[in-house]
């Protein structure tokens, strides 16, 4: 059996082109499973880059429009859409913080710089219980997410991170390795 100190990452990722960073398999499975999103959820994302989380949500949930203002970042998820043959998938070019077309969606995430400042646009998306999740890199972005969901009237707001540690098992004993997946974001939940 092959040792590794990387992270494992399934196979269905493995085959995505990737260009801008991404939301990586282990914040993807919390936003699912905090949401609920299943096979009748509607769901609008921001902040495409390489569409690894439209990607995964549309594998599941009935549909999903995802928006991005980079035309480099819309191709390679354009591609990674085609490769995964995914019809329940919209990309769009568009800024959010001006307005999200869909209306009544279960769910909005927002994965871009300043996210707070589409949450207005998310509130006026989302269907009443809907969520809105913030992925952000930075504590003192939590902070102003969390504060601008508080005056928008947002309800459960909760503020996670998640870590993984891979463990070394070897004949001569199991340890967590000395590599992993660490930091990579904190998610913000909260609810229309």
């Amino acid at each position: 059996m092959k040792e590794s100190n990387d992270v494992l990452v399934p196979p269905h990722y493995r085959r995505l082109k990737r260009g801008p960073q991404v939301v990586l398999p282990k914040d993807i499975g919390m936003i699912i499973a905090y949401t609920g999103v299943g096979k009748e959820s509607v769901c609008v994302d921001a902040g495409t880059g390489s569409g690894w989380l439209a990607i995964s949500l549309a594998r599941i949930a009935k549909e999903v429009t995802t928006y991005d203002n980079r035309e480099e970042f819309i191709k390679i998820a354009e591609k990674n859409k085609e490769d995964e043959r995914l019809g329940n998938l919209i990309i769009k070019k568009g800024d959010v913080t001006k307005g999200i077309d869909e209306s009544d969606v279960d769910l909005v995430t927002l994965d871009m710089p300043d996210s707070d400042m589409a949450l207005k646009s998310a509130k006026k998306a989302l269907k009443d219980g809907g969520y809105v999740v913030g992925y952000l890199p930075h504590m003192e972005q939590v902070k102003k997410f969390v504060s601008t969901l508080s005056k928008l009237k947002f309800s459960e707001p909760l503020t996670i991170e998640t870590i993984v540690r891979d463990m070394l098992v070897r004949e001569q004993g199991v340890r967590p390795s000395t590599k992993g997946v660490w930091h990579t974001g904190y998610l913000v939940f909260a609810r229309k």
